[in-house]
């Protein structure tokens, strides 16, 4: 029911769910479910060894790099939301 209602999706520092759930709707938006931003808020660099793996996947040929483009990382939530803001959907 979320889904449908959001703007858009972010992910503050947390655990298994809130990573479960922010991949998930990523997942979506590669796969052309929606066209809405996902984000992650990357507070005193909690999620950077998540953007060095993700960097890795695309480096090793695992990851699109258009696939990682979906997804944003800033360390403050104004520029977060301003992400949000200006974010257009990548082409899948």
């Amino acid at each position: 029911m979320m889904s449908p209602l959001s703007d858009a999706f972010m992910a503050p520092p947390g655990g298994l769910g809130t990573l479960e759930e922010i991949f998930e709707v990523w997942t979506w938006a590669q796969l052309g479910l929606h066209r809405k931003p996902c984000g992650f808020l990357n507070v005193n660099g909690y999620f950077t060894p998540l953007i060095a793996f993700l960097d890795g996947g695309v480096e090793n040929g695992f990851i699109r790099p258009q696939h990682r483009r979906m997804a944003l990382f800033e360390s403050d939530a104004a520029r977060l939301l301003d992400g949000f803001q200006s974010w257009r959907p990548v082409s899948t």
